[in-house]
């Protein structure tokens, strides 16, 4: 086959796929807003939106569908140290569509919502075991934690493709560790001593137990997961 031709199927591909993406993220968008009452306060933590999909999101994708459908939104969102995911880019995302976000750090969120803050956190998702346990950023398990003590309901977004069927559970997803230097330096700038320890995991596992629902592109799956998420899976 000529380079050209190549090219051009490579591209056709790719348009494919950005299309289908954008298709998932607003069908699993639209269950996820039918979820929220009209008036909502919903925590996010890290970044599940436009930046990290092909331009609708997952987590975020829920929180335009709802702004879409009507619904009065504001969004808190963490920090998301030590790469600062939601600093940087879900707070940008946001302010960009003029929707009401409010940023703060990570150990403010379990004060956040005893102030009756939050009615709602959603998050993305990086993998999920077939028996619900959610793989995603560093901090989630906390904020799910933390969710469940106020009586929060806990939401994740994910497509299909996010559920890993062949795991059984949490336990079995692998957690990268990243560098010293994310935690312990910022912009070129020292931020903790030399020479000292730092334990840097990636991601954490959310156990099954503390999450609220399953949003997918096929409908929202509950407790119990190992069936549920059969069904969505068709």
């Amino acid at each position: 086959m000529a380079p050209a031709l190549i090219a051009d199927a490579l591209e056709e591909e790719a348009v494919k796929i950005d299309r289908e993406d954008v298709e998932v993220n607003r069908a699993l968008g639209s269950f996820g807003a039918a979820l929220l009452p009209d008036e909502v306060n919903i925590l996010t933590h890290c970044n599940a939106g436009a930046l990290a999909t092909a331009g609708y999101g997952t987590a975020l994708g829920v929180i335009r569908a709802a702004v879409e459908a009507g619904k009065r939104v504001n969004v808190y969102a963490d920090e998301t140290r030590p790469f600062l995911q939601g600093a940087r880019l879900t707070s940008w995302e946001l302010k960009k569509d003029d929707i009401p976000v409010t940023l703060i750090c990570d150990n403010m969120a379990g004060y956040l919502m005893k102030q009756g803050k939050v009615d709602a956190v959603i998050v993305g998702a990086d993998r999920i075991a077939s028996n619900g346990d959610v793989a995603n950023k560093i901090g989630t398990y906390s904020v799910a934690l933390l969710a469940k003590a106020h009586k929060i309901p806990f939401y994740v977004a994910a497509p299909i493709s996010t559920i890993d069927y062949a795991i059984t559970s949490g336990e079995d997803i692998p957690i990268e560790e990243r560098s010293h230097l994310e935690v312990t330096r910022w912009g070129g700038v020292a931020t903790a001593p030399e020479g000292i320890g730092v334990w840097n995991p990636a991601f954490d596992v959310t156990p099954a137990e503390f999450v609220t629902a399953i949003i997918t592109e096929r409908g929202v799956a509950t407790a119990p997961y190992g069936e549920s998420l059969l069904r969505v899976k068709g």
